[in-house]
């Protein structure tokens, strides 16, 4: 016979006036659930509207209800996708006006929903899903582990979307949380995202450190080490020029293992302070992700990696002139004079380089530079 709509409401009107045992109750339910699950389309998805919307109502006893729903929960993970997201956004609206009582099904049907979501690259869909589980107010008490691992979920997702300052928000939630964990898997998940973050907030130094770190645990396996060796690499050459990025270019630069990484003659020539030409870039800009490749707030137009570059080449010509017109600084730096002559000015501002500018004459003067010499980082 086949599951109509009037047989499923039928079945359970009948079962509604049943006056069994909590544990018949229960068998019945899934009797019916099962007979619902062997139909197909959209009546599939009718009958597990009627279902469900029967099973939470206020006249169904509370301990029968969640037993059921967890069993309607975990049959959603068989269902088509399309078919178990209706289903599964039915059944967080039918239950909203007592979410409380049925906090661990809600969970559940939320993580669900966010695979669905991830798998077709609906990021922010799936992110906004996980929020929605109330990990730190609902009346259930999670796992500091569960909690961790929810939180970074939903920050790779937001990262996915292109939206690192949400992702921050919840990378900065899992900070309170991991060193609660005793799970390493989780722990290096946590540096991952982490690293991921400051990546993508433009804290290339930062975010190059901790990349640097995870290059190192044993716990990884040898490949993605050497991604994360890559990407240290690439945002110590993204970084703003100065004493930080000074020492992770020396750390970099004794590091072996970054011969056999593709941006090592760009690596090679920051840490011997030489100029690097626009031409010489090409094979290194094949290499950064779409946020890398964005332009910075200066005003001036220049990508992130035309600036840093920039920057290194004005730090190298510290150590070659004693001073140069902006004209000639123009030319060595390729770019304009006007550009070349107000990044100078920047630099020496932040105290990232020693000088001052003559504005009459036109010219940057060099002095001796205080940020680390090259002696000084051969003894780091």
């Amino acid at each position: 016979m086949a599951v109509t709509v009037a047989v499923v409401r039928q079945q359970l009107a009948s079962l509604a006036h049943f006056g069994g045992s909590h544990k018949d109750q229960v068998e019945r339910y899934r009797t019916i659930l099962d007979d619902i699950l062997s139909s197909s389309g959209e009546e599939l998805v009718d009958n597990l509207k009627i279902f469900i919307e029967a099973i939470v109502n206020e006249n169904v006893t509370l301990v029968i209800s969640r037993q059921v729903l967890t069993d309607v929960s975990s049959r959603l993970l068989l269902l088509p996708d399309e078919i178990s997201k209706a289903v599964s956004h039915y059944t967080l609206d039918k239950v909203q006006p007592r979410v409380i009582s049925f906090e661990e099904q809600v969970a559940s049907i939320r993580q669900h929903l966010a695979d669905i979501y991830e798998r077709n690259q609906n990021w922010r869909e799936a992110a906004n899903v996980l929020v929605g589980i109330p990990l730190e107010t609902g009346q259930k008490q999670y796992t500091v582990d569960y909690k961790l691992e929810t939180y970074l979920k939903i920050a790779r997702l937001y990262l996915e979307d292109d939206d690192p300052v949400q992702a921050e928000a919840f990378i900065n939630r899992a900070s309170l949380l991991q060193a609660e964990s005793k799970n390493e898997q989780l722990q290096i998940y946590y540096k991952v995202c982490y690293a991921r973050v400051l990546d993508y907030r433009r804290k290339f130094i930062e975010a190059a450190q901790r990349y640097n770190e995870l290059s190192y645990r044993s716990i990884i396996h040898e490949d993605e080490r050497m991604t994360a060796l890559r990407n240290a690499l690439i945002c110590t050459i993204l970084a703003s020029a100065g004493q930080q990025r000074s020492r992770m270019l020396a750390t970099l630069f004794k590091d072996e293992r970054c011969q056999q990484l593709p941006a090592y003659s760009i690596l090679e020539k920051m840490y011997l302070d030489r100029i690097i030409r626009r031409s010489e870039l090409q094979d290194f800009e094949a290499l950064l992700q779409p946020h890398q490749k964005a332009c910075t707030i200066d005003g001036l137009g220049s990508t992130i990696l035309d600036r840093a570059v920039i920057e290194h080449n004005l730090l190298s010509a510290s150590k070659l002139y004693n001073n140069i017109t902006f004209d000639e600084l123009g030319a060595l730096l390729e770019i304009p004079p006007s550009k070349g002559e107000k990044i100078a000015s920047q630099m020496i501002t932040e105290g990232r380089m020693n000088g001052y500018i003559d504005q009459i004459d036109s010219i940057v003067h060099f002095e001796s530079n205080i940020l680390l010499s090259r002696a000084a980082l051969i003894q780091l």
